[in-house]
């Protein structure tokens, strides 16, 4: 009897053995895994940063729209002055025109419209640069707007590939395949580059 129990306890702990003995092969099998989960939060800051800069990069698209659209504004007023001076300079040869065909003309009259063209004459000529500065506003405003346009773009490019990675990874972790860390990487490593390239213009 005793020995019967004897035996049975030493299976049990045989057993156990074998069961933490399989666990820690297990364990030093699958290590890798804790890399991959650490990499996979790397790779998730990353894409949190890539997602901020994309969001400013069309902030910065929509600031510099409207910063076009108000230039533009301004411009258009100053070219509505412009015809509207250009209206009371035609009204004003007309009068002098009118004023010559009296059989007395009325010279200091026809002084006093003289001094009227002129006067509009020389209000369009600043109105015209005022107007061209205008223009010269909006379209550097539409120019910085299309290049922030095109770095949210590039931008998007980058987050795309972070998700990518983030899913290959996640994949991972689930099938245990090393392979698939292999490509999440990869793609990791290409969104960085893409996110850096945007940042800082460095040839790729």
């Amino acid at each position: 009897m005793e020995n019967t129990e004897l035996n049975e306890l030493k299976n049990l702990v045989a057993e156990l053995r074998a069961d933490h003995a399989a666990q820690k092969a297990k364990e030093k099998r699958d290590a890798w895994t804790k890399y991959v989960s650490l990499s996979m939060v790397c790779i998730a800051v990353l894409a949190a940063l890539a997602t901020l800069k994309g969001g400013g990069f069309s902030s910065r698209t929509l600031q510099e729209l409207n910063e076009a659209n108000f230039n533009q504004a301004q411009a258009s007023d100053q070219w509505a002055f412009f015809e509207a001076r250009s209206i009371k300079e035609n009204q004003c040869e007309i009068e002098i025109d009118r004023l010559n065909a009296a059989p007395t003309p009325d010279a200091a009259a026809v002084a006093r419209m003289k001094a009227k063209i002129a006067k509009y004459e020389s209000e369009r000529t600043d109105i015209t640069g005022k107007a061209k500065q205008f223009e010269n506003l909006r379209d550097e405003a539409r120019n910085k707007a299309a290049n922030a346009s095109d770095h949210s773009r590039r931008m998007g490019l980058s987050v795309t590939l972070f998700q990518i990675a983030i899913s290959l990874g996640a994949m991972c972790l689930i099938v245990k395949k090393k392979p698939l860390w292999i490509f999440s990487m990869l793609f990791g490593a290409l969104a960085a580059l893409q996110m850096l390239y945007v940042l800082y213009g460095l040839p790729l």
